[in-house]
């Protein structure tokens, strides 16, 4: 294990296991995303202390939370109360958040970035102009959506572009994840395809 994603999950007492694609875009909507990111970033960045070294933590920030001047205060914050070195700490940001909140996300990332702090293109490819964003933004790390990664064993196209996509990270120095893969077929397809460790 060489990094972990921090992943908000809700069990409510009365109404049970509720999932963030229904409770994320309701804190969106109504502002509260900033608190509960707030809440996984200290949360997060305090487990992580208490991990080997060689282990770090990524967190996934809402566009949302890009209208607000406070999110590099936020991440500042998260670091400083926990004492977790910086290049253990990897911020997720979406191309959703991108198109959203494009100059503020350009600046805001650049001085994480700067901070060392690692910064990932999350769901790579379900976006609109994501190798605009590759040029332009300090991104450190590729996450290629599941959804080129499923059907991947029955559908050489697929195969085709997520061996390719690797390859575009590979050549710009970024660690690319493929995420979804569920299968040892999937994985050897992945390992034979793109030369990456397993």
């Amino acid at each position: 294990v060489v990094s972990c994603e921090a992943l908000a999950r809700w069990v409510h007492p009365e109404l049970g296991s509720i999932p963030p694609s229904l409770f994320i875009p309701i804190a969106e909507e109504t502002g509260l995303i900033s608190e509960i990111s707030r809440w996984v970033l200290a949360t997060a960045t305090t487990e992580c202390g208490n991990w080997p070294e060689e282990v770090s933590v990524s967190v996934n920030v809402s566009a949302r939370d890009f209208r607000n001047d406070d999110v590099f205060a936020m991440v500042h914050d998260a670091l400083e109360i926990s004492g977790l070195d910086p290049h253990r700490l990897e911020i997720e940001v979406t191309e959703t958040a991108l198109l959203e909140e494009r100059s503020a996300a350009t600046s805001i990332l650049g001085r994480l970035a700067g901070e060392g702090i690692g910064i990932a293109l999350d769901d790579f490819g379900t976006g609109y102009s994501s190798l605009s964003y590759l040029q332009a933004l300090p991104f450190t790390k590729l996450k290629i959506d599941r959804s080129f990664v499923m059907d991947i064993g029955e559908n050489p196209r697929s195969l085709k572009l997520l061996t390719n996509v690797a390859q575009l990270g590979k050549d710009i120095n970024l660690t690319v994840t493929a995420e979804g893969v569920e299968t040892e077929e999937q994985l050897a397809l992945i390992a034979e395809h793109t030369r990456v460790d397993q």
